[in-house]
Order: C-alpha cells, then sequence, then structure tokens
C-alpha cells in the first residue's frame, strides 16, 4: 500500500510538497526504514546536496522538519545525529506514513492495533449515544460505500478507513480526531502485510453493517461489543502472518 493513499485519506494532496518536504520525506524514509540505524550520523550537508541536487537551504529546512519530528538531533561539531524511536512524534502524520514504505515492524503493528482496540470500541460506544442524525447518515454512506465497492483494492481499503473515521468523529470527541492517523496506518499496513484483498474476507462488510446498526438504534452496549470483536479478528488474522 503506497503513503500517497495516507495522504490522499488525510486530505493532504491538495498541494504539492516543496522541495524541502521532498528531501525530508526521502530522509524520513529512511530512518523510518532503518537505513540510517538510531544513534548514526546521516550524510553532511554538502554530501546531501549533491545526492538531492538541491541547495543547502533546501537540505538545512529538511532537516529542520525532521528535528521538529523527533528523528533527528542537530550537535554543532558533531553532525546530524537519528534519535531513537522513543524521540519520535509518533502520531505525527509523515511518520506514520513512512511506515508504508518500510519493512514490516511487529512491534509498531502490535502498538497500532492495540491503540485500535483500546479507543474504537468506545468511540463506537460514544457514537451510538451523542451521534447527531446526520452522523448516522454518514456511518451509514461510508457503510454503504465498503459493500458497493467493486473497484481496486485501494478503493476499498478507502471506503473501510472512511467508515471508521465517521464513526469516530460521531462519538463527538475532538481528541478521537488524532485517531484517525493511526487506523489509516493500520488498515494499509496490514493490507501490505496480509497482501490479500480485504473484500475476500467475508464476515468483514457484514460486521461493518452491524456496528453501523447498533450506532443508528442507539445500543452502546452492543456497537462497542462488535468493534471490539471486529478489532480482535483483525488483530488475530495480522497475527497469523507477522512472526
Amino acid at each position: 500500500m503506497s503513503e500517497l493513499i495516507y495522504y490522499d485519506l488525510k486530505q493532504a494532496a491538495g498541494m504539492a510538497p516543496s522541495l524541502s518536504t521532498q528531501v525530508a520525506r526521502e530522509l524520513g524514509r529512511r530512518i523510518v526504514a532503518g537505513t540510517y540505524e538510531s544513534g548514526s550520523l546521516i550524510d553532511d550537508e554538502t554530501a546531501l546536496t549533491k545526492r538531492y541536487q538541491v541547495s543547502k537551504v533546501v537540505i538545512r529546512d529538511a532537516v529542520k522538519i525532521l528535528v521538529s519530528k523527533g528523528l533527528l538531533d542537530v550537535r554543532r561539531g558533531i553532525g546530524t545525529k537519528v534519535r531513537s524511536r522513543n524521540h519520535w512524534v509518533i502520531w505525527d502524520d509523515d511518520v506514520l506514513a513512512w511506515h508504508l514504505s518500510a519493512p514490516p515492524n511487529k512491534d509498531f503493528l502490535r502498538q497500532l492495533m492495540d491503540i485500535r482496540l483500546a479507543f474504537e470500541p468506545k468511540a463506537a460506544r460514544w457514537a451510538a449515544e451523542r451521534a447527531t442524525e446526520e452522523d448516522i447518515v454518514e456511518i451509514d454512506k461510508a457503510c454503504f460505500r465498503m459493500e458497493n465497492e467493486n473497484g481496486s483494492v485501494e478503493d476499498y481499503i478507502v471506503a473501510d478507513a472512511l467508515f471508521h473515521r465517521t464513526v469516530l468523529l460521531a462519538a463527538r470527541n475532538e481528541f478521537l480526531k488524532a485517531m484517525e492517523g493511526v487506523i489509516y496506518s493500520a488498515l494499509l499496513v496490514s493490507i501490505r502485510i496480509t497482501n490479500r484483498d480485504p473484500r475476500n474476507n467475508a464476515d468483514s462488510i457484514p460486521f461493518h453493517r452491524a456496528v453501523y446498526n447498533a450506532i443508528a438504534s442507539r445500543d452502546g452496549d452492543l456497537a462497542e461489543s462488535l468493534t471490539q470483536e471486529l478489532l480482535s479478528d483483525a488483530r488475530h488474522r495480522l497475527s497469523e502472518k507477522v512472526t
């Protein structure tokens, strides 16, 4: 799954990225992939300028972007060092997206699923309790889109991601809005690992419709338990692929 799909889901595709952003993304992918190991020094400014055929100003701005995301640390007289993962701004959209270009990381995926299981069942409960009629309509539309998506696997994944997003928004909790990037990353990484069309999982679509029905019926208990079951099944299928 391409990280471009992630950016599309985040509605970040409208403006072409600047040169400094492009360089930052290329370096960021290498750091997340482990090409640059934690504690190592990246190439110096002159070498990066030659590699990417850009000015030193562009390189400096790219480094500043990665410093702000916790991936790099600049030390005068020493160089620019890759920071360990515990310093990364892991919720950052770029950091989440760059994992899609990196080799599968079992611990990262496990943690993504842990977060989803911790928050999404509660979000479904709150959606059942707090959703407006407009929210209910949007969840229904998202579910209908999943049920009728016969195009590419990417299109189906977008429909699936948007379903979960509408449930989060219907929970009427501003903090949950920050969760959507985790959902997108988890879905895209999962499909990449399982290497399958998720529509072949016969239980998935009816399960999503059941969650919608529970929310529309204002049954918080059922919405929470169904979402818990849905995500637990997804985690189980992933655990069979990742050892």
